[in-house]
């Protein structure tokens, strides 16, 4: 029995010595890494300090600012990045005197790394470490942000009042009903300013999906004979006529209005936040789709007929203006393009409603 527990003693004592050599080599690895990291710190720091100074000596080019006003901002961030160093090495310094003292930390403290590196502040110089390293604060861009950004983009949703102007009538005699006639349009836009140091004219295009609907009052329905399109008096009492086309354009508009010219160190940005514009444009596309569905009664029973395959232009266009407060405004559209290719009488698409800019 003494045998065995002196053995025991002597494993106990070995692992022991072993731990103990084991942790020794692994603080002096960590220790490596933090004097290590000292030099990324140096590094980082001067880096970004000169993507500042490049900044403002683009603005300095551009006369945007007075030389007085780039030498007193370089100034201003040589002085922050040197601040920086000073700080972030203290950090350093104060984990490697706890780790120097201690043989191992058992408290979250930071300093007990345990393979991993801890650096504080930016991410940018991953290629230092390997992928047990852990960066702790802010992520910073590996491309610095675009000083001037020309373009934009948003998503324009619209929906309104539809009608047709037709040939010899007015908009007061129209067969469509002004409740339920209407349109939604959906699509994306990019926004380009037109002149390099103001932005009082942009140039706006996109694509958008347009959806426009009549509700054919008076019993009536359209009715395709010979590839000419007519309203008809449906044979039974309609409880509901609609006729839907469904297009693909692009609209392009030139937008008009003041905005705010918005200043950082390292970029600067105009914005149309509450402010005044007008768009006026035009937009082309294609025709996708055109169905119309008639609902009724017949012997007690509901009915719903579609028809499809109308004789409508393929290709639509026409002109549209929007008069908007930031994001949002009143919205309208014209179809130069008829609504068929050959029609008893001409009409063409009229839209009105509001439109969102969600930029």
């Amino acid at each position: 029995m003494q045998t065995i527990t002196k053995y025991l003693a002597l494993i106990v004592l070995a692992l022991a010595m072993q731990f103990s050599n084991a942790q020794e080599v692994k603080n002096e690895e960590q220790l490596e890494r933090l004097e290590t990291q000292k030099e990324v710190v140096k590094t980082e720091e001067k880096n970004l300090l000169k993507e500042e100074v490049e900044a403002i000596n683009k603005r300095l080019d551009a006369n945007e600012i007075s030389q007085n006003e780039a030498d007193s901002l370089k100034q201003q961030a040589a002085e922050k990045h040197a601040l920086n160093i000073e700080n972030r090495l203290a950090i350093i310094e104060n984990r490697i005197a706890l780790l120097k003292r201690n043989n191992s930390v058992t408290q979250d403290t930071g300093a007990n790394l345990d393979g991993y590196v801890v650096a504080i502040g930016t991410s940018e110089y991953n290629d230092v470490y390997d992928s047990k390293s852990i960066y702790i604060g802010p992520k910073k861009r590996k491309t610095p942000k675009k000083y001037d950004r020309r373009t934009t983009s948003d998503l324009v949703f619209a929906i309104g009042f539809n009608n047709a102007i037709i040939e010899g009538e007015s908009l007061n005699d129209s067969p469509y009903k002004i409740g339920g006639s209407g349109f939604v349009e959906l699509g994306w836009a990019w926004k380009t300013r037109v002149f390099k140091n103001t932005n009082v004219v942009r140039f706006k295009y996109g694509l958008s999906m347009q959806w426009n609907k009549l509700n054919i009052k008076y019993n009536q329905y359209f009715s395709e004979v010979n590839d000419v399109v007519s309203r008809q008096i449906f044979p039974v009492p309609v409880k509901k006529s609609k006729f839907r086309t469904t297009n693909l354009v692009v609209p392009v508009h030139f937008e008009f209005g003041p905005s705010k010219k918005i200043e950082k160190e390292d970029y600067f940005r105009y914005s149309t936040y509450r402010k005044f514009k007008i768009g006026v444009g035009a937009f082309g596309g294609v025709n996708i789709n055109a169905i119309q569905k008639v609902k009724y009664k017949l012997d007690g029973d509901r009915e719903k007929d579609k028809y499809k395959d109308y004789n409508v232009n393929n290709f639509v266009y026409g002109l549209s203006t929007y008069v908007s407060w930031g994001n949002v405004g009143i919205y309208a559209k014209y179809d130069l393009s008829p609504i068929f290719k050959d029609q008893a009488v001409d009409q063409n698409n009229i839209s009105l409603g509001i439109r969102f800019d969600m930029d």
